[in-house]
């Protein structure tokens, strides 16, 4: 039995926040046009993964969320980049899934308590990010990826 077999198929090598921002464009006004209105809070998930050495990748998991009253009347606008260095010792068929589903659903949950904390900080009630289903967004990557694939062909 090799080396390479004892590997254990994830190393988390460690994770950062890469970028953050948060504004409210409307303060302090907004807070008092706040009063008894529940905003809309449309949340964007985005994930990116790039190989920096053997085996090893950083994926980044991006959140965006604008809060608003109406189109024209923004609460807040919060935006992450978490990120994790991963070391990945599975076979090549494995890589891309586990980039895109696990490694984010690591990256996570500290991403989301940042987001509350942030928003907590802002005079705002901390925003409890749902969790998400890398999974689903992986499947729907796909799908697109291949609808683009067959349009292009």
């Amino acid at each position: 039995m090799s080396d390479e077999n004892n590997l254990p198929p994830m190393v988390i090598n460690g994770q950062y926040v890469k970028d953050l921002s948060f504004e409210v464009p409307g303060a302090p006004g907004i807070y008092g046009e706040m009063a008894g209105q529940n905003p809309e809070i449309p949340i964007h998930v985005d994930i990116n993964a790039a190989a920096i050495a053997d085996k090893t990748y950083e994926v980044t998991l991006h959140l965006r969320v604008e809060a608003h009253l109406s189109e024209s009347k923004p609460v807040f606008i919060a935006e992450l980049a978490y990120a994790g260095i991963f070391t990945l010792n599975v076979p090549d068929e494995h890589v891309q899934p586990m980039l895109l589903i696990e490694c984010p659903r690591l990256l996570f949950p500290f991403a989301r308590s940042i987001i509350a904390d942030m928003t907590r900080d802002g005079a705002f009630p901390p925003l409890m990010i749902q969790p998400i289903d890398f999974m689903q967004l992986y499947r729907a990557r796909m799908e697109a990826a291949e609808t683009q694939q067959a349009g292009n062909a």
